[in-house]
C-alpha cells in the first residue's frame, strides 16, 4: 500500500478535478492546467502542496459559486415555493396589491408583511396569516377609495359654491 501522505493527495487531486468537471464549471484539462498554473506557478497537480491544493479548491468553488448565482436571477414575483395551502389566497393578495398600485413595488408588500409578521416573504406566510393579510389590504383599499370619493366630492362643492 502507498504512504497516507499519497493516497491523501490522490484523494485531493480527485476533489479539484471532481470541482472542475461539475456541471456548472465543465472545465477541461487545458482550463485546469491554466487555473493552476496562474494561481501557483506549478505545472503539475503533483507538484502542489496541501495548500495550494485548498487554494485550487476554494477557486474553483467559488467559480462554481458563482455561475450558481448568476443563473438563477432574481424574479419579482413567484408563486412558485412557499406554502400550498395558500396560493389562493397570495393570489388574492396579488390582485388586491394591484388594486392599491403596490405591484411595481414588490418590496412594499414584503415590508408590509415584516411589519405585520415578522415575516420577510409572502410564500412564507400561514393561512392564517394570509387571511389576516387579505383583510388588512381590503381595509386599506377601502381607505383610499373613501378618500377618492371624499375628494371627489370636495371638488364638486367648490364647483357648485362657485357657480351660485
Amino acid at each position: 500500500m502507498g504512504s497516507p501522505n499519497k493516497s491523501f493527495l490522490h484523494s485531493s487531486i480527485r476533489m479539484i478535478w471532481a470541482i472542475a468537471k461539475s456541471p456548472e464549471l465543465s472545465l477541461d484539462e487545458t482550463d485546469l492546467y491554466a487555473l493552476i498554473e496562474r494561481e501557483t506557478g506549478k505545472s503539475h497537480m503533483r507538484e502542489l502542496s496541501q495548500g495550494q491544493i485548498n487554494k485550487i479548491c476554494r477557486i474553483l468553488q467559488q467559480m462554481k459559486d458563482q455561475v450558481k448565482g448568476s443563473a438563477t436571477k432574481p424574479r419579482k414575483r413567484t408563486d412558485e415555493g412557499g406554502n400550498p395551502q395558500t396560493v389562493a389566497q397570495r393570489r388574492k393578495i396579488y390582485k388586491l396589491t394591484e388594486e392599491l398600485g403596490w405591484n411595481d413595488n414588490p418590496a412594499r408588500l414584503n415590508g408590509f408583511i415584516l411589519k405585520m409578521f415578522r415575516v420577510s416573504r409572502i410564500e412564507w406566510l400561514t393561512v392564517a396569516q394570509c387571511y389576516r393579510l387579505i383583510e388588512a389590504l381590503k381595509k386599506i383599499l377601502e381607505r383610499e377609495q373613501e378618500k377618492e370619493v371624499d375628494s371627489d366630492d370636495k371638488k364638486e362643492t367648490a364647483y357648485s359654491a362657485g357657480e351660485r
